[in-house]
């Protein structure tokens, strides 16, 4: 039975890969088993947040040294910017592989519960003019189902986090478009990323049966807020064309003491549903420091959006009236604090921008434990 190990490393800058070679070196992570790499870089998480781009080149860098490049080139790298606030900067490596056996010949770390389970697959590039648009819907839609065989997950209840990088556009993909005759979405790139950000979650809510495709109108797509996944997780970056989707689940066909589950916050302060979702894992909440528990944190998963009502909870808040930082800046830096303080710990996966990702103003959250008893 195939098995998943995720490995949350340290980072002490976006080229900074090398915690994850010297566990490929040591045999703690088996190059081969890798299908994605996560990164959550130190830049400002907007179009010219060149760290994505630097961290992917690293590790492709890095990977060639122990992979031929072919195999390198079917592993997800998604690469999320910004650790506003004490946010950490960290990778998380995730791998499938096939479980060792143990001294008398059974599975090593088998469990009669269903496992994390992980299955990965990458889109064909977009044209400029259909990010944002029904197509990248409907290429995602159907890459997440390729995911899924690939877990073995055939229940989509049993999906509890899907991650997605997708690209946006700059004024060279803007302009390449239009010679060809082809209109965009919008010619702001800032705001393309929230329509692929938006086009790629309404994607994974048509295959987890969350919403028709039916249901969708394009003019939709960024604009009502009452199209969602509760499941979804997707950051847009310059440094890809395709859409690259890492699929988070349970499996009775996987084996191993990671298990995983998921909350709803219904907004950036709402971390009772967290704190419930751990107790379910086995993990005190909030965590205490010496983590005497049935379950270790391994890793968190957040979006973060700074609500469009302008308000919380009856205060009104200043983040879409920032000139100098992006509204995804001052959410992720919040909701982080908020999840810090949750689970003591500051090396968290929290991307910004939850466009069609959660309800207004909140977002899904993803745990990965690992169980001890």
């Amino acid at each position: 039975m195939p098995r998943a190990y995720v490995h949350r490393l340290a980072m002490t800058a976006p080229d900074d890969t090398g915690l994850i070679e010297r566990e490929i070196r040591a045999g703690g992570i088996q190059a081969a088993a890798i299908v994605a790499i996560l990164g959550k870089t130190e830049g400002n998480g907007c179009v010219n947040d060149f760290t994505r781009g630097y961290a992917t080149q690293s590790l492709r860098l890095m990977l060639a040294r122990h992979l031929p490049a072919s195999a390198v080139e079917e592993i997800c790298l998604v690469m999320s910017g910004g650790t506003e606030g004490a946010l950490s900067p960290h990778w998380i490596v995730v791998e499938a592989r096939s479980d060792d056996l143990a001294d008398d010949g059974t599975e090593s770390g088998a469990s009669t519960e269903p496992a994390l389970a992980v299955g990965h697959a990458i889109t064909r590039p977009l044209l400029p003019e259909e990010i944002g648009r029904i197509p990248q819907v409907a290429l995602v839609a159907e890459a997440v189902g390729v995911a899924m065989r690939r877990a073995a997950i055939d229940d989509p209840a049993d999906v509890h986090l899907v991650q997605i990088k997708c690209p946006l556009l700059t004024a060279d993909r803007i302009a390449e478009a239009a010679g060809r005759g082809a209109g965009v979405a919008t010619g702001d790139t800032l705001k393309s990323m929230g329509l692929s950000r938006g086009a790629a979650a309404l994607g994974i809510a048509v295959t987890l049966g969350e919403l028709s495709m039916a249901a969708i109108a394009e003019d939709a797509i960024g604009r009502d807020a009452g199209l969602a996944s509760g499941r979804a997780s997707t950051s847009a970056g310059v440094e890809l064309m395709s859409n690259e989707i890492v699929v988070l689940g349970q499996s009775s066909a996987w084996t191993g003491p990671l298990r995983i589950g998921h909350a709803v916050m219904r907004d950036a302060i709402d971390v009772g549903p967290v704190a419930a979702m751990m107790r379910e894992l086995g993990l005190p909440a909030p965590l205490s420091g010496s983590l005497e528990a049935s379950a270790r944190l391994v890793a968190l998963l957040a979006k973060a959006e700074a609500g469009s009502s302008g308000s919380l909870r009856g205060h009104r808040h200043t983040m879409l009236d920032d000139s100098d930082l992006s509204a995804t800046r001052h959410a992720r830096a919040f909701v982080g604090g908020a999840l810090a303080g949750l689970t003591g710990e500051t090396a968290l996966f929290i991307s910004g921008g939850a466009e069609h990702q959660g309800p207004d103003g909140g977002g899904p959250c993803a745990i990965i434990v690992e169980r001890t008893a």
